[in-house]
């Protein structure tokens, strides 16, 4: 299991907007400036985000971008699920479903073990929260 820099961005991205909440909404420019990374990546994680409802946009002068919810109420397996997709630790069709005929049949012995480390990735990530990480309780 790898997380890309997409992944490693938006939260970076969730952070800084999470310590910046009560300033109303944030430019790219200044997460960019921030958090030195490029405009054009962000645009990209940011409107990952911002369709995954984990953020909310606004046009204008005051513009920029905001929390949906509080810190707080935000996971890190929420933000990897919308940049990463699955952060299963093989490319295993049994971990999630039963279309492997391997596991289907019983002779894929170490499945099991897939399945519970997916669950413990899964677990872990889903209870700490963007909050958790600006507080430094993990």
């Amino acid at each position: 299991m790898m997380v890309s820099t997409k992944g490693r961005y938006a939260l970076r991205l969730m952070i800084d907007l999470a310590q910046h909440a009560n300033e109303g909404a944030i430019s790219l420019k200044a997460i960019s400036e921030r958090q030195e990374v490029s405009m054009k990546y962000l645009e990209s994680i940011a409107a990952m985000l911002n369709r995954g409802d984990l953020i909310h946009s606004s046009r204008g002068k005051d513009g920029g971008y905001s929390l949906s919810r509080p810190a707080s109420e935000i996971s890190v397996a929420e933000v990897m699920a919308i940049t990463e997709g699955s952060l299963a630790p093989v490319a295993c069709n049994g971990l999630k479903d039963s279309s492997c005929d391997r596991a289907g049949a019983g002779l894929c012995l170490s499945l099991p073990m897939w399945q519970k480390l997916d669950a413990l990735i899964e677990d872990y990530l889903s209870g700490v929260s963007i909050q958790d990480l600006i507080d430094r309780k993990v």
